[in-house]
Formats: C-alpha cells, structure tokens, sequence
C-alpha cells in the first residue's frame, strides 16, 4: 500500500515539475519576444524623434527617399515573414532591426503633422492597452482562432477601405477607417499573443531564437498599426 502511495506521489511530483518547467520555458521566451518587440520600438521611436528634430534630416527623408523607404520596408516585411526559418538567428535579428530603423524614418513624415504632447499621450495610452490586451491573450482559456480569423478578414476590408479613400478621400470614411483599425489591431494583439505562446507550446524551443523574432515582429506590427489609428483618431494636428 505504502509502495502505490509512493509510486502515485511521485507521478504527481512529475506532472508539477513538468507543468513548472513547461511554464518557465514559456516565460522566459515570451520575455524573449518582448524584449525584441520592445527593442524595435525603441528604435523606431528614436530614428522618428532624431529625424523630427533635424531640419536636414526631415528634408530628406520626407522628399525622395519616402516611397523607397516604403518599398524597402515591404521587401524586410516579407523577407522575415516568409524565409525567418531559413535565415540564422543573427541575421533575423538584423533584418527586424533594420525594419524598425526604417519604419522610424518613414513615421516621422506621419508624425510631423501632429504635436509632440498628442503624440507621447498616444503613445502612453497605446502602450497600457497593449499591455492589457496582451496579458488577456495570454492568460485567457478561451481559443481565439475564430477572432483571429474574423479580425484577418477586418484587416483585409481596412486595406481595401484604405486604398479606395486615396481615390475619393472622404473624411467620414477615414473616421471610420479609423475606428476599425483600433477594433481590428486590439483583437490581433489579443489573439497574436495566445498564437504565439500556442506555437511555441506546440513545436518547442529547437527554432526559440528565430521564431522570438518572427513573433516580435507580429506583435511589433500590432503595436505601431494601433499607435497610428489611435493617433489619427485623437491626435492634434500640428
């Protein structure tokens, strides 16, 4: 009797340490991802603010550098999105750094049209919404797929919403545009953010380092995507 007692203990004490491991692996490289995320917004934050403050600086990125920033920004975009696990870790990295320098540049030409004050309290109010929907999605039971997918069909509705206001720019659909881009990017954070922990659950920590980049991209994304619809709909114009 005293040896099943035993050998059911330590089965249990098995399951907790596994449980325990399980849960320390998944913070530390969601830290990991964090941390990278964090990082590219620095930057970006600092290139914005560095260009801003340079009347040289603004002139030439605002000119003809603008749209091959643009087009340099898609091709790192897709680069990491499609090839991350064929490139090595150090170059991942590289490449997300890189797209955060050059989509620091590229936002001060959309940060100029609006004061300083409106932009940090977007930026404080943007970051404690996304700290809180973060943590939903990563704590939350419930599976997200269906909002996912729901808010992927959003995001493809906003594109094309936003490319036909460049043709008939109506100022009632922008604040419309606006409105579901912050529906749209809130529900992406929450449900990124429970992908992201999920996947990493589901194929290990082999490929940890490069997927912690493509996962800091995801969320980085999310991030500056809601930074600006919040700021178009709240910001004051300069």
């Amino acid at each position: 009797m005293n040896q099943l007692n035993n050998q059911k203990f330590n089965a249990f004490s098995s399951d907790v340490m596994d449980i325990g491991g399980t849960s320390q692996a998944v913070s530390a490289y969601m830290t990991r991802v964090y941390g990278w995320m964090l990082a590219g917004v620095l930057i970006t934050a600092l290139t914005s603010w560095f260009v801003l403050d340079s009347e040289v600086g603004f002139r030439i990125v605002s000119s003809g550098l603008f749209f091959p920033l643009i087009i340099a920004e898609f091709v790192l975009v897709f680069a990491i999105s499609g090839w991350v696990m064929k490139m090595s870790s150090s170059v991942a990295a590289l490449c997300f750094l890189a797209y955060s320098f050059l989509n620091g540049l590229t936002l001060s030409v959309i940060l100029s049209n609006y004061t300083g004050e409106s932009i940090v309290n977007t930026f404080v109010t943007v970051a404690v919404m996304f700290g809180a929907l973060s943590l939903y999605g990563l704590t939350t039971k419930r599976n997200l797929s269906a909002i996912g997918q729901f808010m992927f069909m959003g995001l493809i509705g906003l594109v094309v919403a936003s490319v036909l206001n460049i043709f008939i720019a109506s100022s009632g659909l922008n604040f419309i545009i606006n409105i579901i881009g912050v529906i749209v990017f809130s529900g992406l954070t929450v449900y990124d953010n429970q992908k992201i922990r999920e996947n990493f659950l589901e194929y290990g920590g082999e490929l940890a380092s490069k997927t912690a980049i493509l996962g800091a991209l995801t969320l980085y994304l999310d991030f500056i995507n809601l930074f600006l619809f919040i700021l178009r709909l709240l910001g004051r114009r300069d």
